[in-house]
């Protein structure tokens, strides 16, 4: 199996709706064309699986030393503040070998703001009148 340097765990928080992940799949999918073939995983806090612990475990199995967990929540309320935070020091234990980051939630980034304004204009400019 070969050795990764880096990895990108994203982490959502599921539904129990599974039409909920389709998104957060095509991220991931996204995420793992545009990599250069960096693994990828993509895990859910709950209702979905995998969990935070079996993708994470998954990407210490393919050989990566550094993963970078992003969340993929709009702000960091207290899943990203308080639950993540613990849940990667439990990936810590478990996987000492491998260096677990945690960038700031996606919804953070000036980028994504942007985004979400820029189609949110376009849904309210073409939108029919009443």
């Amino acid at each position: 199996m070969a050795a990764h340097g880096h990895g990108t765990l994203l982490f959502a928080h599921g539904a129990r709706d599974p039409g909920w992940a389709a998104p957060f799949e095509a991220t991931a999918a996204r995420l793992g064309e545009l990599s250069a073939g960096e693994p990828v995983a993509l895990a859910f806090l709950e209702f979905m699986t995998p969990d935070l612990a079996t993708a994470g475990r998954q990407l210490a199995e393919r050989g990566c030393k550094t993963v970078t967990v992003v969340p993929l929540f709009l702000g960091a309320g207290g899943h990203v503040r308080k639950d993540v935070p613990e849940l990667l020091e439990q990936l810590r234990r478990s996987h000492p070998g491998v260096h677990w980051r945690l960038a700031p939630a996606i919804g953070a980034q000036p980028g994504v703001i942007e985004a979400m304004a820029q189609a949110a204009l376009s849904l309210g400019v073409s939108a029919p009148t009443p």
